[in-house]
């Protein structure tokens, strides 16, 4: 993260023209930076993205198509023919009618929710609400306010069209086209319907989950989250000359939680009903779901050091709650998105990690267990989602047939496959074949299934398959010839055994044209949080910045820690009250040495880098040992204090409760300890780790007068996303490498 030069102006200058140059060199070829963010490179991989519709069809959008042809398709599993669904020049040209002149996008893009009945695709644009007609390819305008309309969602029968404005709810009418408000004491820290930053974040996977509709489209279960009394940041802005301010609270560790409450609103009467959990100790509210009778709500709550979970079922009609389950861990429960109650009988399934891995158990309504339907020494397992905290395995049900399909971990813990067991444990096969990872995606009657699948050497593909896992169809082939044209390397995965005997999974990719005795120079990516592993048999879409460096000469290395491999809770729990600290640093270290050891590699140019928790764990590793010549560190948490309440406190607690741990793990206090290079990124409008965690580490580093180099990012956020930052800071951290590697 830290340069021996004070970045300053000159970084910009040399960092750039530096990358610039090498991009065009003889030997670059291939991948460049350019080409990641080029529309080639954004599309290169993409399979189309889908939807079941209750008829049995599907909904496709294939951002392969060139962009004048883009448009939403009908796919027929029993025909397994493709037709356009919708006339997008016909859509697009209603919609430019609506928006106004040169405002219409250049293509049809995927709706942010779609109409499970097939008729209505529901679009944002200006923050504005759009209905697009699927039968008619004809736009309608919803909302036009000066306020931010966002959470669209269709009710389940078709009819109405929910979505939150200003902290409130309100519905939109699709026959009447009349709005209602539900709400109205909504402001900007008392917000129904819709999700405050840390429950975002932390409980609801990035995913503005605060309202449910009952499975017979005339109620909406909500949140309402008062968070006046949550902690304020602030981030300044650099225009006009009076800079603009933007708010934002977010609970420290230690501090004040938003206040969440859970009611029921009857859509006849616009009446709320109030979920009375006052009898019940908790302090956060973490999952909804309703029951298939659309008359009772299962509700999850936590309390404050999550050890403890609770499942209840509420009553529609009075709000009153029936104690379920308790789930415990003398860590941490991880939530989840698994329980699934079964439309043929009084039962429900459930996800838990009390055996140590994360299995499947059956219950009565009455909250009696029945027996386990999986188990053993490996973990079920997500196969999608863009974090690593969404977690939900469970694809299908087929009662009649008395099948659970699910994604696990069973076959390794760096690939996911299709599995199917039957509802008493017996019969557990897996479905998918073909090594890798396969992502799921079943059709409402459960007769078919889209199949996503990739591997490192592997770009992704779409398959149609029968439950038993049979091929029917290839829906979008793997663009191979694509990638083998642009020289893409594949990873070697190997494992390697710590001195406790622990297999570490790794990974490395090895340039063009390797000699094995020569010596290279090594960047070694790392993450390193809980069941967040770097290492995987998928096709690498984020990573393809890989590319480049081999392309300079650099070998590029991953290793999980044995902490964030995800293969059990056992292994999570080991960071409780160290997180990123002494156990995860003493498995990097030995990863190291095993790399070091290696003929064709040059022990003194290895370097380290990490986004967010990556960032952290590099600033740990460089001011824990000496082995690192240079590295990148990217937003990362530089103390515990500075981070949000429910992550921080699920593995470290609050820190009254825990003193020593957060002083130990504090990379803020080991500042003068750095050794080697350092280059440290950070957006200034980061809203998820503060950028007060670089300017304090920083701050020690110049107390102690060490030399680095430092990059910011104006008004960008934690991701730094947009094209022109991501291709600046790639050059940026190219430059880097050369010159210090």
């Amino acid at each position: 993260m830290r340069f021996f030069i004070p970045l300053a102006l000159s970084f910009c200058c040399l960092g750039v023209s530096a990358c610039r140059l090498a991009e065009s060199s003889p030997g670059a070829g291939g991948i460049t930076v350019d080409w990641i963010y080029s529309e080639e490179g954004k599309s290169a991989a993409a399979v189309p993205s889908f939807a079941w519709f209750a008829d049995g069809t599907a909904i496709l959008h294939d951002q392969r198509r060139p962009e004048s042809e883009r448009t939403l398709e009908r796919f027929d599993p029993v025909s397994r023919k493709r037709t356009d669904l919708v006339d997008a020049v016909k859509a697009l040209e209603r919609l430019e009618d609506l928006l106004g002149e040169g405002k219409s996008p250049a293509a049809l893009g995927w709706p942010a929710a779609i109409d499970r009945r097939g008729r209505w695709g529901v679009y944002l644009f200006a923050d504005d609400l759009f209905v697009l007609d699927l039968l008619t390819s004809t736009f309608s305008r919803v909302t036009e306010t000066e306020a931010k309309e966002k959470s669209p969602r269709l009710s389940p029968d078709g009819s109405r069209l929910a979505f939150v404005r200003d902290g409130d709810l309100y519905v939109w009418d699709l026959q009447k086209r009349t709005e209602r408000r539900l709400t109205s004491d909504g402001s900007d820290t008392l917000l129904n319907g819709t999700l405050s930053w840390v429950y975002w974040e932390e409980v609801f996977a990035r995913r503005d989950l605060g309202y449910w509709w009952s499975e017979d489209s005339s109620a909406l279960a909500y949140l309402r989250t008062d968070e006046s009394a949550v902690t304020e940041m602030v981030y300044q802005g650099f225009e006009p000359n009076i800079p603009t301010l933007t708010r934002q609270r977010y609970p420290k560790t230690g501090g004040v939680n938003p206040t969440v409450r859970l009611g029921v609103l009857e859509l006849s009467s616009g009446k709320t009903t109030w979920v009375d959990l006052s009898g019940h100790e908790h302090e956060y509210i973490v999952r909804v779901k309703w029951l298939n009778d659309s008359r009772r709500l299962a509700v999850q709550t936590m309390d404050r050091p999550q050890t403890r979970l609770d499942l209840f079922f509420v009553n529609r009609g009075d709000g009153k709650p029936t104690h379920i389950l308790t789930e415990r861990d003398k860590a941490w429960v991880n939530i989840h998105d698994d329980i699934y109650f079964l439309r043929e009988s009084e039962r429900f399934l459930w996800a838990s990690e009390r055996s140590g891995h994360m299995h499947l158990y059956l219950y009565d309504l009455a909250g009696k267990l029945l027996g386990p339907v999986t188990s053993g020494e490996w973990a079920i397992r997500s196969a999608g989602g863009a974090v690593s905290w969404l977690r939900q395995a469970v694809h299908a049900i087929d009662e009649e047939g008395g099948w659970v399909y699910f994604t696990a971990l069973r076959k390794s813990s760096i690939e996911k496959h299709l599995y199917r067991v039957r509802l008493d444990g017996t019969g557990l096969e897996r479905l998918t074949k073909t090594d890798g990872t396969h992502g799921i995606g079943f059709s409402q009657d459960d007769r078919y299934y889209f199949s996503q699948h990739s591997s490192s050497s592997t770009p992704p593909s779409l398959s149609l398959h029968a439950p038993d896992g049979r091929r029917l169809a290839l829906v979008a082939p793997s663009r191979e010839k694509l990638f083998s044209e642009l020289g893409m390397r594949a990873p070697e995965h190997f494992s390697i055994r710590t001195s406790d005997g622990f297999e570490m999974p790794a990974q490395l990719l090895k340039p063009a044209g390797f000699q094995p005795h020569r010596r290279y120079p090594v960047i070694m990516h790392v993450y390193g949080g809980p069941a967040a592993p770097v290492v995987a048999d998928a096709w690498p879409s984020r990573n393809y910045f890989d590319q480049v460096l081999l392309n300079h000469g650099y070998l590029v290395f991953r290793c999980d820690n044995r902490s964030a491999t995800a293969r059990s809770k056992a292994l999570e729990n080991g960071i409780l009250h160290d997180a990123w600290g002494s156990g995860e640093l003493a498995d990097l270290l030995e990863a190291i040495g095993w790399l070091k050891s290696q003929p064709w590699v040059d022990p003194d140019r290895v370097g380290i880098w990490g986004w967010s928790g990556g960032g952290s764990f590099t600033l740990r590793a460089m001011t824990g040992s000496g082995e690192f010549r240079a590295g990148i560190s990217v937003a990362p948490v530089t103390d515990w204090d500075y981070y949000d309440t429910i992550w921080t406190e699920a593995f470290m607690k609050r820190p009254q409760d825990n003193p020593e741990g957060y002083e130990r793990t504090s990379i803020v206090r080991k500042a003068p300890e750095l050794r080697g290079s350092l280059l440290i990124v950070h957006g200034t409008h980061d809203d998820n780790v503060h950028p007060q965690n670089t300017l304090h580490f920083v701050n020690e580093l110049i107390r102690a007068g060490i030399q680095f180099e430092m990059m910011l990012y104006p008004g960008r956020k934690h991701g730094i996303r947009d094209a022109p930052a991501r291709r600046h800071l790639y050059r940026k951290m190219l430059a880097f490498w050369q010159s210090n590697l």
